[in-house]
């Protein structure tokens, strides 16, 4: 295919994946109020009044609720438009391997949520209101400010969880391989280090916390790609066997 049409191609499926979005979104205006009210009826919640400052903050709740709902359903059909993009480029047997990986992309993305929602979260949160409570200062805090405190943490770390999977795809692809990711692996830490300061509170503990299961997921990663790169290896032997004998055959 021409680039014209490559990129028509990737505006479609673009398209589709704005659709499918839109849809949820609708679809999540119906489960905002009870997502709202198990969200604020968490113990962490419970220990202050939260607050309305706004004549828009509860409609831009139920909107936010409804979007992140739409997104969490259309993470299964985003990896696969992402795949039938480059299913073209692939043989058989990586169109089958690859086709595996979308619902585990939905699994590691509830697992990044579960972690971040149940661990992270009420751990930064009572580090922060401590904080606030010894400098003698009175919480008045907006629903705004809690729920948005929650989904900035909680997110990102959800889309890290999708680290082994996409390291995986493009193993698979041949973008990646088990050597190049371990050159990088000082810049890696690095970065997943620094996405672990920046999300978490500025103590040790915290950072510490979050930055270890990145630095996990990274080798785990790591090793999942050898042993694709391992089979791919393989696979490039055995074809190239089957040539040199046939070649030799014509002779």
């Amino acid at each position: 295919m021409a680039l014209v049409e490559h990129l028509g191609e990737l505006r479609k499926r673009i398209i589709v994946v704005l659709v499918v979005f839109v849809v949820g979104l609708i679809g999540g205006i119906f489960v905002a109020e009870p997502i709202y009210q198990f969200l604020t009826a968490a113990e962490e919640a419970k220990n202050f009044t939260l607050h309305a400052f706004s004549f828009w903050d509860g409609i831009g709740i139920y909107m936010k609720i409804a979007a992140i709902f739409s997104l969490v359903i259309s993470i299964p059909l985003i990896f696969y438009q992402l795949w039938a993009f480059v299913k073209p480029g692939l043989r058989k047997e990586e169109q089958k391997a690859t086709v595996r990986y979308i619902p585990y992309a939905f699994l590691l993305f509830l697992l990044g949520i579960l972690f971040g929602y149940f661990i992270v979260f009420p751990m930064t949160l009572s580090f922060t209101t401590t904080i606030t409570q010894s400098m003698g200062l009175e919480e008045t805090y907006g629903i705004t400010n809690y729920l948005n405190f929650m989904f900035n943490l909680v997110l990102p770390l959800a889309l890290l969880f999708e680290l082994p999977l996409v390291v995986m795809f493009l193993t698979r692809l041949r973008i990646l391989n088990p050597l190049r990711l371990r050159k990088m692996r000082k810049i890696s830490y690095f970065a997943l280090v620094f996405a672990a300061v920046l999300i978490t509170p500025p103590d040790f503990i915290s950072d510490f916390l979050v930055a270890i299961p990145l630095l996990l997921l990274y080798e785990f990663s790591v090793f999942l790609s050898s042993v694709i790169y391992r089979k791919q290896l393989e696979a490039d032997l055995e074809r190239d066997g089957h040539y040199v004998e046939a070649e030799e055959e014509k002779d």
